[in-house]
């Protein structure tokens, strides 16, 4: 999955390649990528949580524990003095090399993000509702970083999960750089488990009696989401199966290929493009529409590709080489706008009329049902 995704977006970045080394053999500045800004009115601050579970081997490379990088994102009182890094530079070239993009290997460590390091949490009597995050197949965890941003200027605590060797580029504290030794050939069934365990974890770290961040007790465990991109969509499936704390999910564009036959009751939002239609090429999405009985929406977009939920879709369309039909700023502030509107109905049980059906603002959004 990892090497077709990545493929499809190939031959624009090869265009992107030429175009940012002509601009630079030309002497022209070139302007770092730069994510869109966020809607909310609080500053983000942005910390970096390693985990080692040292109770479990990792289950691609078993004479490992299992380790996990997870980015934290949170309402701050005002920026600290350190702007945070999108990725490493060693993430940056991983993660482009292993899909043969040709563009210059620190490129993706110099975009510009809106969160600075180790700001302090806003001040609030009430604690905060979470919402953790789940990339694709080979996808940094810093590709959901714009979503990550919007949610945190909002009042959201936000974990990203870095799942060790199930993507192209994680940084360890040590330095050392992992990549992904399943995408190629991966069991489905067991990447949902795996994952599944890996947010229990990240949980179970987070808002523990002494947890691995030490502002964990503005966490609350009452109020958590889980979003998740292509692989880490499906993995909602069997996460919310595996841990009551998760509340409601949203799955981006992502085949529900873990197997499944139970009946889901918490909320679930399918958002996904044009083809993730009733009877389209995806099936998994019309079983298992069948199988949540709680509040759903089945959402598409047209005009947008399996990339598009994520950075890629408005980084790339700043080199002028979109990606996908639709504008990639525009493809941005739809994923922003739908899973923010899901994250405020059922985590703060506020009434967003966005969810209830097509909007004059989203013509490009389509809600489905099953006859």
């Amino acid at each position: 999955m990892r090497r077709r995704f990545l493929a499809g977006a190939l031959s624009a970045m090869v265009l992107a390649g030429t175009l940012f080394t002509a601009s630079a053999e030309a002497g022209e500045p070139t302007a770092p990528p730069r994510l869109p800004e966020p809607g909310g009115d609080h500053p983000i601050g942005m910390v970096t949580v390693h985990l080692e579970d040292r109770d479990s081997a990792d289950p691609w490379v078993p004479h490992e524990h299992r380790e996990l990088m997870v980015s934290v994102w949170y309402p701050a009182e005002r920026p600290s003095d350190t702007p945070s890094a999108y990725m490493t530079a060693e993430e940056s070239s991983t993660y482009l090399e292993a899909g043969g993009i040709p563009l210059p290997p620190d490129v993706l460590s110099t975009v510009v993000t809106h969160s600075t390091v180790g700001a302090r949490p806003m001040r609030t009597r009430a604690r905060l509702p979470l919402v953790v995050l789940s990339p694709g197949f080979g996808m940094p965890r810093a590709t959901l970083t714009g979503l990550a941003e919007e949610l945190a200027s909002r009042g959201y605590v936000v974990a990203g999960i870095g799942h060790n060797y199930e993507a192209d580029g994680i940084t360890f504290p040590d330095g050392h750089t992992t990549g992904c030794v399943i995408c190629d050939n991966p069991d489905h069934a067991r990447v949902g488990d795996v994952r599944a365990a890996d947010v229990s974890f990240v949980l179970d770290e987070l808002t523990g009696t002494s947890p691995a961040w030490e502002h964990g007790g503005l966490i609350d465990t009452d109020r958590v989401a889980m979003v998740g991109h292509s692989a880490g969509g499906y993995s909602t499936v069997p996460a919310l199966l595996a841990d009551t704390r998760i509340k409601a999910a949203v799955n981006m564009d992502g085949n529900f290929r873990y197997p499944s036959e139970a009946l889901l009751r918490r909320p679930m939002l399918m958002l996904g493009g044009p083809g993730h239609v009733p009877g389209g090429p995806d099936p998994t999405w019309d079983e298992t529409w069948t199988e949540l009985t709680g509040w759903r929406r089945w959402l598409s977009v047209d005009g947008m590709a399996h990339l598009s939920f994520t950075d890629v879709a408005p980084l790339a369309g700043q080199l002028g080489i979109p990606v996908q039909a639709l504008d990639g700023d525009r493809c941005d502030t739809i994923t922003r706008a739908y899973v923010t509107a899901f994250a405020d109905t059922h985590l703060r049980g506020r009434n967003a009329p966005l969810l209830d059906g097509p909007s004059a603002r989203y013509p490009e959004v389509r809600f489905h049902q099953l006859p």
